[in-house]
């Protein structure tokens, strides 16, 4: 795409991938650069990212710019279809890849911490999941923030699910990331619950 040209909203493609897990990676320290902390660069889009892009494309947009791809929103239908189809599908091969750590939790580095993860996904609580049965990932990097395409992003993602007949969606944000509550809440999202990691938040449709 010419650098000339505005960014524009689309549905995920395959060539994507790539550009994907590199947001992740430089959103993935509570909206901030996380390429410093990670050993191994795609562990964050490991979890976060590329398994949506991959096995539920249906429900993946990207913001596409002069630059390339910079930013996406990602997720799922039903949250627990999509943990099923992980467990069957995505995780058993990286488990192959990577170790689940023996060392004490205290002492992980963030690898590892993502090694762990893969070997123990996260569950989100069923009190979250029972009305708002939909969930989503959401980032930008710099070059498109603040610039209306996070709101654009989830207008055309919640639009999309209201077609498919979700009743609600909701996402998790690390609890220290203030900036990405203040968007959810000024969206128009409530504050589910949270605990010292994680606020859970919930949208009705």
């Amino acid at each position: 795409m010419n650098k000339s040209v505005a960014a524009e909203i689309r549905p995920v493609r395959p060539e994507d991938l790539e550009a994907i897990y590199e947001i992740a990676l430089k959103t993935g320290a509570n909206g901030e650069d996380a390429t410093a902390l990670y050993a191994d660069p795609r562990l964050v889009g490991h979890i976060y990212a590329a398994p949506y892009a991959i096995l539920a494309p249906d429900c993946a947009f990207v913001a596409e710019d002069g630059e390339g791809v910079g930013g996406y929103i990602l997720g799922a239908l039903d949250t627990r279809a999509f943990e099923a189809r992980l467990e069957a599908e995505w995780w058993p091969p990286l488990r192959q890849l990577h170790d689940d750590p023996a060392s004490p939790p205290q002492a992980w580095s963030a690898d590892e911490l993502r090694q762990h993860m893969i070997h123990h996904p996260y569950v989100t609580p069923a009190r979250v999941v029972e009305r708002h049965p939909s969930h989503l990932h959401i980032n930008l990097l710099p070059r498109l923030q603040g610039r209306g395409f996070g709101r654009r992003l989830m207008d055309r993602w919640l639009a999309h699910m209201s077609e498919l007949g979700s009743p609600g969606v909701h996402l998790g944000v690390g609890t220290p990331n203030a900036r990405g509550r203040a968007f959810y809440e000024a969206y128009g999202f409530t504050l589910l619950e949270e605990n010292s990691r994680t606020a859970w938040y919930g949208l009705a449709l």
